[in-house]
């Protein structure tokens, strides 16, 4: 049995901690670390089963009993946490992205080398059934080699100023997942980026030096185009979907629903609305991530989703916001210099 340390009781901290002791075999979680641990979230904890808590992280990287941390805390910590914890012989789930600053992310790469810690980046939408299903069709060649990629990502309603001031921007925050399913979907690598955004949601987002609303368009190695549509306000719920387009056909995914029932009546014919959030669409998505990610240690696997993913997200990030800032295509090779 797997002993897990998380850092982090955060939102996130918890959906990993609830997925490790309610549907994840082969694991526990040992001890829970959070500078601003309460009594309500250590209450919590317990009644999870947790052991212990503890508002000190380096107490689970002491624990010699702890195999392995989950890094769930603000992004400004990441990166330093994930050296300290690859240097006392952790594996480490790292939330994304693993900094916001590409000479960090090296570091943790650096730290890395010649060490036989597992490292994965926690890249969730990899491990839906939906997406996965467009990733299986395209590997496949059931529709040819891939001339378009399509993916829409809205949120039902945009995040607190507060956040938007320390979330690195849109394109490290939110668009991020999108970037890493192009190339999850794609199997490609992107070439150059090209992104339009505004101000439509909140104008109080701008004034925090942000936007709300993007269209990015991506060239891969290959030749083939994304394009991928960002919005922090969908009044219907949560919208993910994508569309691959290539010579022999197209594979699409929609939204996950409560029920597919579709009515159909004098009235016209309605259907259930887009699940709300992130953690109903992708719960299950977190189990299998963790799944995955405990397999690789406990039978000595390539993890699926290591820090080069992580790396590249970010590399695509800071070209769209370059692009943005610029009004032009933007290579990725300039950023790598």
């Amino acid at each position: 049995m797997l002993k897990i340390g998380i850092i982090g009781a955060g939102r996130i901290g918890k959906v990993h901690c609830e997925s490790i002791m309610c549907y994840v075999k082969g694991a526990t979680v040992k001890t829970v670390a959070d500078p601003f641990m309460s009594d309500e979230t250590a209450a919590w904890l317990k009644n999870m089963g947790v052991e212990n808590t503890t508002k000190d992280y380096k107490e689970i990287l002491a624990d010699k009993e702890i195999d392995a941390v989950l890094i769930c805390s603000s992004t400004d910590t990441h990166s330093p946490i994930s050296i300290e914890a690859i240097k006392a012989g952790k594996h480490v789930f790292c939330e994304k992205p693993v900094d916001h600053d590409i000479a960090k992310i090296l570091a943790v790469k650096k730290a890395l080398e010649g060490s036989n810690v597992k490292y994965q980046v926690g890249f969730n939408r990899r491990f839906d059934h939906n997406f996965a299903a467009v990733r299986e069709a395209v590997k496949a060649g059931k529709i040819g080699a891939l001339n378009v990629l399509k993916i829409c990502s809205r949120d039902p309603a945009a995040p607190p100023v507060s956040y938007i001031k320390v979330s690195g921007g849109i394109f490290l925050d939110m668009t991020i997942h999108d970037f890493d399913m192009v190339r999850y979907l794609s199997g490609d690598e992107v070439e150059s980026v090209f992104a339009m955004g505004g101000v439509m949601v909140d104008p109080e987002i701008g004034k925090a030096g942000d936007i709300d609303t993007a269209v990015i368009t991506l060239k891969l190695k290959s030749g083939a185009l994304a394009v991928i549509d960002n919005c922090r306000r969908a009044t219907y719920g949560y919208d993910q979907r994508a569309e691959a387009f290539g010579e022999l056909g197209q594979v699409a995914i929609s939204n996950d629903c409560a029920s597919n029932a579709v009515i159909s009546n004098a009235d016209g014919v309605t259907g259930e609305k887009p699940l709300l959030f992130f953690l109903e669409r992708y719960m299950q998505a977190y189990v299998n991530e963790i799944n995955c990610f405990i397999d690789s240690i406990v039978n000595d696997k390539p993890v699926s989703v290591g820090i080069e993913d992580g790396l590249q997200a970010v590399v695509i990030g800071v070209a769209a916001k370059k692009s943005l800032e610029e009004g032009r295509p933007v290579r990725l090779s300039e950023i790598k210099a």
